[in-house]
């Protein structure tokens, strides 16, 4: 994505869409980072409070990553640029999104 703001021939809403979208996927990125830490750190007493964070950040995540493709709406914006970035974004969602599943299922088996 870093790759992809730096083409020739975007449009300013095109390249701002684009900054956006990059800076919400490192927020992302952190977050599911956050979420990997707190897992190997959960113990028994505070096992509720650590899920909770864990599903937090992994849900904002989440948010972050559709937050970025709502960018990309609208009929002025290149149609080839947003296709490949919906597409990557899409794929992360998936993967964040059947991770919080597991991540629930787990916290409703141990809870």
């Amino acid at each position: 994505m870093s790759k992809m703001v730096q083409s020739h021939g975007l449009k300013p809403r095109e390249v701002a869409a684009m900054h956006d979208c990059v800076e919400l996927l490192s927020d992302s990125v952190d977050q599911l980072r956050r979420a990997m830490g707190e897992m190997t750190q959960i113990k028994g007493s505070n096992f509720g409070l650590m899920m909770n964070d864990i599903q937090t950040w992994v849900s904002a995540a989440l948010t972050d990553e559709d937050t970025c493709t709502d960018g990309f709406a609208g009929n002025a914006m290149n149609g080839n640029l947003k296709t490949t970035v919906r597409a990557r974004v899409v794929t992360m969602a998936h993967m964040t999104s059947n991770a919080l599943g597991l991540i629930n299922s787990y916290a409703f088996l141990h809870n």
